[in-house]
């Protein structure tokens, strides 16, 4: 489980409290245009523009297609997680 939810100031965390309380993890919002405060965020968004182009448009990419690079990327060994894929980690960590 998460320790901390890093996100930016986007509506989605508006009632930020509630989350928190619960799940338990605290919300840290980051400073605008710093990306590098979260820098596992900006590295799943290099390894999606792997394979979606930054100037493509969401409407022409099909829900299959979509679910197709998410399990390449959940697939995909990291060194961050010794060499496993996000996937066996999230596995073992629910078994």
């Amino acid at each position: 489980m998460a320790s901390l939810i890093t996100t930016d100031n986007g509506l989605e965390f508006a009632s930020h409290e509630k989350i928190t309380k619960s799940i338990g993890v605290p919300v840290y919002f980051t400073d605008p245009y710093s990306s590098w405060q979260k820098g596992s965020v900006e590295n799943i968004n290099g390894l999606i523009r792997q394979y979606i182009p930054k100037s493509t448009t969401f409407e022409h990419i099909s829900q299959q297609q979509i679910t197709k690079i998410m399990e390449k990327i959940n697939n995909r060994p990291r060194v961050k997680l010794n060499f496993s894929t996000p996937k066996e980690c999230f596995m073992k960590n629910i078994s």
